[in-house]
């Protein structure tokens, strides 16, 4: 008589298993590289109040519209910025007939969308009537975002434009 072997083949030898195994491990593992990613490179954007000042978006809108003189702003930004290097940044400020608008303070705020730690800002000086200009370097070479903030009075005429900075 032959004697019968009764083997049970393991699962863990089929390469459909191995690969559906495998498939998991390394979305699973790329999951957790964003997540950890996330934490670690939050650039904390997020205003601490933004609840409160999303209830009152509408009617703060509509006073601003109700106010709003008719004023035509220009940026002037360079073609080619190059991170380290000053370059002029100019803003232009009319009225809806053309003719230029003084001011009393004119300041320029950079913003770096991916890193707040890296944001500042510069007083513009008078460079001629309703033409303001500062100076400005970039640290870093790419994407920012440039607001012109014009006050005259009780009123501030907000102008912005993003930029691409290049390598040196």
């Amino acid at each position: 008589m032959s004697e019968t072997v009764d083997r049970k083949i393991s699962a863990w030898r089929s390469p459909w298993v191995i690969g559906w195994v495998a498939l998991i491990a390394v979305v699973l593992t790329a999951n957790a590289a964003m997540v950890v990613l996330a934490i670690r490179t939050n650039p904390g954007l997020v205003v601490a109040d933004y609840y409160d000042r999303g209830q009152h978006y509408e009617q703060t809108m509509l006073s601003k519209l109700s106010r709003d003189p008719g004023w035509h702003t220009r940026i002037d930004v360079p073609v080619d910025l190059v991170a380290g290097r000053p370059s002029p940044l100019g803003v232009s400020l009319v009225d809806q007939a053309g003719v230029p608008i003084e001011v009393e303070s004119a300041t320029l705020y950079v913003y770096r969308p991916s890193d707040a730690s890296r944001d500042f800002h510069l007083s513009m000086q008078r460079e001629a009537p309703g033409r303001y200009r500062t100076d400005v370097s970039f640290p870093l070479i790419g994407v920012w975002d440039v607001l012109v903030s014009l006050k005259q009075g009780e009123y501030e005429n907000n102008h912005g434009q993003r930029v691409a900075v290049a390598r040196p």
